[in-house]
């Protein structure tokens, strides 16, 4: 592997030098807390009842609704981030993985005819697979037709991004602030050349990180080859154990920042979400609301049941657009820890607007098309599976 220069502590204390003792030992506040001054950019919500032609329409209509998109991708590569994580085959209650859990094939396939009707120059669609398998039969377990979805737009690719794939190094992405958790991360590096990202997701929750929308959706970009629980090979393709209770250490030369920091994933997860999204910025966010779960985010949490919102949710802000995703879900965006869907970590929307990378303040955000009142949807919170007492108490300090 193509390794960066090491990047030490003393590096990443220069980049954080005038901080006061107050915000850095707040778990909330960022170095700079900077949430006040974070981009409050509209979010469009449109009803959508099932996966066919109404998906491209609504979908439309939301991306006008926020400005449209021509300015931002014409001319541009585009990394569109899709969610599969776990197995395509095994689905929710005799309902499909894409109508429960993962990317549901006609969302994507209206995304890349979108990006090419706005005049996207080349469009990638990326994800790292845990399994080692050719992509293409993965994504076909997904349900996906591949010609159909390289016929939306000219210039379609596929890229597992769990190795180096089809790239010839890894790409060192730095964070802006200087990170919560580590200084910057290394990638496949058409996450760095893309122009623009693209994060869908699907309207659930997530047992360790409380609800995995676009933001969270970006913890996928880190390769299994590095950050997998059998890291150093470019054949990895296990979990991400590194990166939840760092019991295991990355093969990579980049250090953490906080070497004693509780070793627990309700602290960690959050902290590598935020900072992935600083590191590589989503620039489109599309949370898929059609038809999901809630209890948690894939079948291997206990409970889980399929639920249909009825929805797509759309914007320019990853931060904003899942605030207006968590309200829909009956829940407080700005929740603190110890309140559901947060109850076992940290928000990872509150350390994100602490750094400036966008507002979770509903009260600062403009919603534009279905108002929010007639787009809730509670979710069951009864559902949810939570951690062992003796986990929870290993986040604490």
């Amino acid at each position: 592997m193509n390794r960066p220069n090491k990047i030490t502590r003393r590096h990443v204390l220069k980049t954080t030098v005038g901080l006061t003792a107050a915000a850095a030992g707040h778990p909330f506040i960022s170095p700079f807390c900077r949430a006040s001054d974070a981009p409050a950019l509209p979010v469009a919500i449109g009803k959508c009842a099932a996966y066919d032609k109404q998906v491209m329409e609504t979908l439309q209509l939301l991306l006008d609704a926020i400005g449209g998109i021509g300015a931002l991708v014409k001319g541009k590569s585009v990394c569109v981030k899709v969610n599969l994580t776990g197995d395509p085959r095994r689905g929710v209650a005799g309902i499909p993985a894409n109508r429960t859990y993962h990317t549901h094939p006609d969302v994507l396939h209206a995304t890349c005819a979108l990006l090419g009707k706005a005049g996207a120059k080349r469009i990638t669609i990326v994800e790292s697979l845990l399994f080692n398998r050719p992509k293409e039969e993965v994504f076909e377990w997904a349900g996906w037709d591949l010609s159909s979805l390289k016929s939306a737009a000219d210039n379609v690719h596929f890229e597992d991004t769990r190795n180096k794939g089809t790239g010839s190094q890894y790409a060192t992405i730095h964070v802006p602030w200087g990170g919560y958790t580590y200084p910057a991360y290394e990638v496949n590096e058409i996450y760095a050349k893309s122009d623009v990202c693209v994060s869908i997701a699907k309207l659930k929750e997530h047992i360790t990180a409380g609800v995995t929308l676009t933001m969270k959706n970006l913890f996928g970009v880190t390769p299994n080859s590095i950050y997998g629980s059998d890291a150093g090979s470019e054949d990895a393709h296990s979990a991400r154990e590194p990166l939840h209770t760092r019991r295991k250490k990355p093969a990579t030369d980049i250090q953490e920042i906080d070497p004693d920091c509780p070793r627990h994933g309700g602290y960690i997860v959050p902290r590598v979400t935020a900072d992935l999204v600083g590191a590589r910025p989503i620039d489109i966010a599309i949370i898929d609301g059609i038809e999901c779960m809630q209890g948690g985010e894939g079948p291997w949490c206990r409970n889980v049941r399929p639920t249909k919102p009825g929805l797509l949710i759309v914007g320019k802000n990853p931060v904003c657009t899942d605030a207006v995703g968590m309200a829909i879900m009956g829940f407080d965006p700005t929740a603190d820890r110890g309140t559901i869907p947060f109850k076992n970590c940290d928000n990872h929307l509150r350390l994100a607007a602490a750094v400036g990378l966008g507002s979770n303040d509903l009260s600062q955000i403009e919603i534009r098309g279905v108002p929010l009142k007639q787009a809730l949807h509670p979710f069951d919170a009864s559902l949810r599976t939570e951690y062992p007492e003796q986990l929870q108490k290993m986040f604490i300090r």
